[in-house]
């Protein structure tokens, strides 16, 4: 049995994986099926990706029918962050043009912690562990 998070985008997967690389050096798109001509969205465009988030599976579709939802805050990638400065950076990138839920602090359960949607809607919490 293999259980992994399957993550549908409309339209803007491409987009997504890019800032994800970008933020997370543990962010690895492994494998790409692109849109070719004449398909539903434009060509080359991910159609369907496997990625792996710091030994965590991804299956990441890019649906082309719009749908009447997105995703939910209420399902997030939950990241342990190395550090608070690692932490910080990646808050203040994955929340430009999103949506905070709560802003980094100590809400006691974490040493800190944020908690956001980014510019696609994915919710993301970001913490750093207290110190064992």
């Amino acid at each position: 049995m293999q259980v992994r998070t399957h993550v549908m985008f409309q339209g803007d997967a491409d987009e997504a994986l890019a800032l994800y690389r970008s933020v997370f050096p543990a962010f690895e798109v492994e494998v790409q099926d692109r849109y070719g001509a004449g398909e539903a969205l434009p060509e080359g465009a991910i159609k369907l990706a496997s990625a792996r988030f710091a030994g965590h599976e991804l299956i990441i579709y890019n649906s082309p029918p719009i749908h009447d939802f997105k995703f939910t805050p209420s399902t997030s990638l939950y990241v342990e962050c190395d550090s608070a400065e690692a932490l910080d950076a990646a808050f203040e990138q994955l929340s430009r043009e999103g949506q905070i839920l709560m802003p980094v602090g100590d809400y006691g359960f974490s040493a800190r912690y944020g908690w956001l949607l980014d510019p696609f809607g994915l919710s993301w919490q970001l913490s750093l562990p207290h110190p064992a």
